[in-house]
């Protein structure tokens, strides 16, 4: 057994990294803001301490006693309000926790990145010897993401980095879950002309668990799943959900048009806008991702796109958050 720090335990993907690592025996300090973080982290096994990136005593103090710092926690805003905070967070909260886990002497840094540090920029398949763009991308989130992730690399900790895909699964309450109440709600404004590659979240922790204990170390390993157009993606989710299906995408041009106004819109308001700028781009980009790479030497496996919609579904309906499925 052994004793691991976890950020982002609260969020999707952590929440999922938590189980795992309780269930295969590890204890688990989890970074929490507040007290209602510390009883939901409580319950699902861990030992709540309390820290912010942005505080490097605090995560000092919370790295202390640790064999493995296991990082999840990011700002996923594609909000042009919220550059600095994301880069603060993303970047800067990734260098305060390397050198805490540094002066604590921890064995393995294990990050995780996203496909959004190789950038839209990039129009081929991603695999792990892909030139990453992100660095020079607009999209603020696809900057961070690789700054963030170049840190790790140049610490000289012992580091895996996992790249996620699109991720769905049960647990999603603010990721693609937002998508599927819009359709359920027949509120979604347009379907995007874009395509991603769908990953399954309890694989994307299954694998980052796993290359730890197996040892690997310095080794990055993209985590893709099935490729549809946003448009399956949606008429997907409509069937499941009862729903009317829409039957075309929405130009390229109209989206980002509406991106800007809502922006603008959104720093008069001072509300987040639904659609950004940012967002157009990241969902009019066509990805496709090749996790043989983790296929083959750590178990991953891509769920079939129904299966893995119909769990999401199914759990989302489960919550409350979705109408009943008409008869």
């Amino acid at each position: 057994m052994a004793q691991i720090l976890l950020t982002g335990a609260s969020g999707f993907v952590g929440g999922h990294l938590l189980r795992e690592l309780v269930r295969q025996g590890h204890a688990v300090k989890a970074l929490s803001r507040s007290e209602h973080a510390d009883r939901a982290l409580s319950a699902a096994g861990a030992q709540p301490v309390r820290g912010e990136l942005t505080d490097q005593t605090s995560l000092d103090r919370a790295a202390q006693g640790v064999q493995a710092v296991f990082h999840c926690a990011a700002n996923t805003s594609a909000w042009s309000k919220d550059k600095a905070l994301q880069m603060d967070t993303n970047v800067g909260g990734t260098q305060r926790l390397l050198a805490a886990g540094k002066r604590a002497g921890i064995a393995c840094f294990v990050h995780t990145s996203s496909v959004s540090a190789y950038s839209h920029l990039v129009h081929e398949t991603l695999t792990e010897t892909v030139p990453q763009r992100g660095g020079v991308s607009w999209v603020n989130y696809e900057r961070s993401k690789y700054l963030g992730e170049q840190a790790v690399r140049e610490s000289g900790v012992p580091f895996l980095i996992f790249n996620p895909s699109h991720v769905l699964g049960p647990g999603d309450t603010n990721n693609w879950a937002r998508l599927i109440k819009l359709v359920d709600q027949g509120k979604l404004p347009g379907v995007p002309p874009g395509s991603g590659a769908f990953a399954d979240v309890r694989e994307i922790a299954k694998a980052q668990v796993s290359a730890w204990q197996l040892g690997l170390r310095d080794e990055s390993f993209l985590l893709g799943g099935q490729h549809a157009s946003f448009l399956q993606l949606v008429q997907m989710t409509a069937g499941l959900c009862g729903r009317k299906p829409p039957v075309r995408v929405m130009p390229a041009g109209l989206l980002m048009a509406i991106g800007h106004l809502s922006e603008a819109f959104s720093h008069l308001s001072g509300r987040m806008p639904q659609i950004t700028p940012a967002s157009v781009a990241l969902t009019c980009h066509h990805l496709q991702v090749d996790s043989g790479k983790a296929m083959r030497r750590l178990d991953y496996r891509e769920t079939e796109l129904r299966l893995l919609l119909q769990d999401t579904v199914e759990w989302l309906r489960m919550q409350g958050q979705l109408r009943p499925k008409p008869d």
